[in-house]
């Protein structure tokens, strides 16, 4: 099998979308069909030799990104890892149900993986800042209020942004979780 680097760019190849999944609920243009998307993971499982027991949590991932947000709880419930309850917990923060989020990332604990999602996200926050110091308008992104990587804060930052009607915010929470999202699944595909 080939690195989870070379693993997490052909999983991204095979689920792409024209843009990251929303903070919400709200179903994206462009996303692939439940059935659609479970034949195209089929194939890549096939491809890549993927382990059984790492097909559900990508099953899981996948459906996630797609937005089919019932499809991927189905299958994040019955899975009892750390790496089940944070697919499980990204779900119920999407859907969203903020306190069972929080109930789910209790169980995640202090996830190993944890310590790259705060290098990522801080690249990103600064690669946004970077691209915002360059604005015409002089206009500043918001920076990262942790110095960790913390769900239960970002929950809170994903709840008041979803309340809010600032789309600078909602873009840069965005981008984060679709680092979160790398970050999980490159660690997954770590552990196979």
């Amino acid at each position: 099998m080939s690195s989870a680097a070379d693993q997490l760019a052909k999983f991204k190849s095979a689920i792409a979308t024209p843009e990251v999944p929303m903070l919400g609920p709200q179903c994206r243009p462009g996303t692939m069909a439940e059935a659609d998307l479970l034949r195209r993971l089929e194939s890549f499982f096939g491809e890549s030799k993927t382990p059984e027991h790492v097909r559900s949590l990508l099953r899981s991932a996948a459906l996630l990104w797609h937005d089919h947000l019932d499809a991927s709880h189905n299958i994040s419930q019955g899975i009892d890892t750390r790496d089940g309850s944070w697919l499980h917990g990204i779900m119920h923060r999407r859907e969203p149900d903020y306190g069972n989020a929080k109930y789910w990332f209790h169980r995640v604990g202090q996830h190993p993986a944890f310590a790259k999602l705060t290098e990522r996200a801080r690249s990103v926050a600064a690669s946004r800042q970077s691209a915002a110091d360059k604005d015409s308008d002089g206009g500043s992104l918001p920076r990262s209020r942790y110095e960790d990587w913390d769900p239960f804060a970002f929950i809170d930052e994903c709840e008041a942004a979803e309340q809010g009607n600032d789309a600078e915010t909602v873009a840069a929470l965005r981008q984060r979780q679709a680092a979160e999202f790398d970050v999980l699944v490159e660690h997954i595909l770590q552990s196979a």
